[in-house]
């Protein structure tokens, strides 16, 4: 008996709502196709597979148009691109050509403040392309900003008539300048030294009114590409370093050197070391130290003069019309105040046939003027009351100029 009672069915444990989902379950279980043991063998039929497969998609076939009849595109999804903020330009994601190509448009008040965004921006601010050309007219008081702009690579430099202070240079590197005007500056000669002695490639330049020292002229005959220089004015060297300097720069075409405090060894120096390639030259303003000798050793070394200013020497006299004769290039000359050319002598510039202007002030009266024009009628007479030679800005000129050649950034006061 207890036997028969082991082999018998266990019925279901609980009531009928119990036992109901144990026959449902079963049930489900015997509807449900098994394929656990058919995808473990070697035969597992195709359709088998392809049921319990997850489906795939099927590409999108589009053919349009006669011309796609042999060429089938299939069209595929794209992912979906990831959602970015739109709030604005992200300046950061700029390349640093873009933004230098912006920067290039700013005023020179504007690119300073962009320096101070952040790091970036003040390496940009200050890249060498920005600061080809500055002009500093206006700005009563500079010191440190000197030294900041010409170490920012600056080629053309404009700041006449303004008070330098210490340029505060943080490397002794040479500069890139190549044009500079310094006219007429509040500045102490050291720190013009600082300036120059950093100098290698200067075209032009200009320091008139300035006092100087052998130093300074040492450093500009390092500056043997020079073409004009303006030493209008200049004191404080001696005739030695200015031989010395005229010597090394043998490239120069336009040399003003009037008025300056000079003694007659001075011009001697000048005289006997002016280079050949001169075509413009300013020498007035030495009364009794230019003498005609000096002004032949000029005509000889100089054939090619253009522009001959001697005004203000009272040595001379009509005996140097004859020497002057000899320059066949001739064109714009200055004799005023010289007192002991008579004026009726003036008449003998007809033998000039090529000179286009004549400088005559102190010389002849108002009312033999005309006169005096009526017999040369191929010559301006008295024109010109200021002399252009090697000057980087014309007097009678209003726009900002530096040698005919404009600033990009200006400073605006």
């Amino acid at each position: 008996m207890s036997s028969e009672r082991t082999l018998k069915e266990l019925p279901c444990l609980g009531d009928n709502l119990e036992g109901s989902s144990c026959r449902s379950a079963r049930s489900k279980w015997k509807r449900r196709p098994s394929c656990s043991g058919g995808l473990d063998t070697e035969n597992t039929p195709n359709e088998l597979i392809q049921q319990w497969s997850p489906p795939h998609k099927k590409p999108l076939i589009c053919v349009k148009g006669k011309e796609n009849d042999e060429n089938v595109f299939v069209l595929g999804r794209r992912p979906r691109k990831r959602r970015e903020s739109s709030a604005g330009l992200c300046w950061d994601s700029l390349p640093d050509e873009l933004l230098l190509g912006i920067l290039s448009h700013l005023s020179l008040q504007d690119l300073l403040r962009t320096s101070r965004v952040c790091k970036r921006w003040h390496r940009l601010a200050f890249d060498e392309s920005l600061w080809h050309s500055v002009d500093l007219v206006g700005k009563a008081q500079i010191d440190g900003e000197l030294g900041q702009v010409l170490s920012a690579g600056v080629l053309r430099l404009r700041c006449p008539h303004t008070c330098i202070g210490q340029p505060g240079f943080k490397s002794t590197k040479p500069l890139r300048v190549q044009h500079m005007d310094l006219s007429s500056c509040t500045v102490e000669t050291s720190v013009v030294e600082q300036i120059m002695s950093r100098c290698r490639h200067l075209l032009n330049i200009s320091l008139e009114g300035l006092v100087l020292s052998d130093s300074i002229l040492h450093s500009l005959a390092q500056n043997t590409e020079l073409v004009r220089l303006n030493l209008c004015g200049c004191s404080g060297f001696s005739p030695e370093s200015l031989a010395k300097m005229l010597k090394s720069c043998n490239r120069l075409e336009e040399i003003n050197v009037s008025w300056c405090d000079f003694s007659s060894l001075h011009v001697q120096a000048v005289s006997s070391t002016i280079p050949s390639s001169v075509t413009q030259l300013n020498i007035s303003g030495y009364r009794q130290n230019l003498s005609t000798d000096d002004v032949k050793a000029i005509v000889e070394r100089c054939p090619n003069l253009t522009n001959l200013d001697i005004s203000d020497s009272v040595l001379m006299t009509a005996d140097i019309f004859p020497v002057l004769q000899q320059l066949s290039s001739l064109r714009h000359l200055a004799l005023s105040r010289c007192y002991l050319i008579h004026p009726a002598s003036l008449i003998d510039f007809e033998k000039f046939p090529d000179l286009q202007t004549l400088e005559v002030f102190g010389l002849i009266q108002d009312g033999y003027l005309p006169i005096l024009s009526k017999s040369l009628p191929h010559i301006q007479i008295n024109t010109q009351a200021f002399s252009t030679v090697a000057r980087p800005t014309v007097a009678t000129r209003k726009d900002r100029t530096l040698w005919g050649m404009h600033c990009r950034l200006k400073y605006k006061h």
